[in-house]
């Protein structure tokens, strides 16, 4: 969202220049409290080894998953990148719940006046688009993140949500979207069984939890792979590796 009085409202960055300069008459902070652009502040990990770390392992954890599935193994290798393509973040997203893996972020600074002011003719030519995550961007994820631990969910009931998830007849593509259907109804039923115990709240909580799992495509894999991913891999394609690894 942006702010109508902000200098970074429109597409035009020099205004900001004059934005800067008008609202020194405003009164030290008072710009920049007012202005709903801050959300838009790029921001890194404050512990990046840690938590990088941690990411890597959910990651080889989830690689394990699909590759130890005997119904997902016996797809055609075809099938299997595409639905790989389509869910690792979803399913890389349920295994930071699973493993309560947390973390911080920082804001980056950014770059001086004159720089851009410099760089502004070439960089929109020579230099790749900025991928480096916002703060608005980290806090939807975070809300997410934590919206599943408020779930509470059992070991049983993520390997079955885990199945739903993976299992997504829908990926344009498929040669086998209606056996993958019959994976996926298959795994939806497991996770219903399970809840079954908790009648006459299980119904009201199967639907939540399928709910609250589909907002997790509206997370993108830049975001994922930026923040989690990228200080240890550098330029490497991650969906690349995660092919090679599974």
């Amino acid at each position: 969202m942006e702010c109508e009085g902000c200098g970074c409202h429109g597409e035009d960055k020099r205004t900001a220049i004059l934005y800067t300069l008008l609202s020194q008459n405003l009164g030290p902070g008072t710009a920049r409290q007012r202005c709903l652009c801050q959300q838009r502040r790029t921001v890194s990990l404050r512990t990046p080894r840690a938590t990088c770390q941690a990411a890597s392992d959910v990651l080889l954890k989830t690689v394990s998953f699909m590759r130890n599935l005997p119904s997902f193994q016996l797809l055609p290798r075809e099938d299997q990148l595409l639905l790989l393509g389509s869910c690792w973040v979803p399913l890389f997203l349920l295994g930071l719940v699973q493993e309560m893996v947390t973390f911080e972020v920082m804001e980056t600074p950014a770059p001086s006046m004159l720089k851009k002011i410099l760089l502004d003719g070439r960089s929109r030519w020579q230099e790749p688009e900025q991928t480096q995550p916002t703060l608005a961007a980290v806090q939807r994820l975070q809300g997410t993140l934590n919206t599943f631990w408020s779930l509470d969910l059992s070991p049983k009931e993520f390997a079955y949500l885990k199945g739903a998830v993976l299992f997504n007849p829908d990926v344009p593509g498929l040669r086998t979207s209606l056996y993958i259907h019959s994976l996926q109804r298959e795994a939806q039923r497991a996770l219903q069984e399970v809840l079954q115990p908790r009648q006459p709240e299980g119904r009201g909580r199967f639907a939540r939890i399928l709910l609250i799992t589909s907002t997790l495509k509206s997370i993108p894999p830049t975001l994922v792979t930026e923040l989690f991913f990228r200080p240890l891999i550098g330029n490497a394609d991650i969906l690349e590796l995660i092919t090679e690894m599974l």
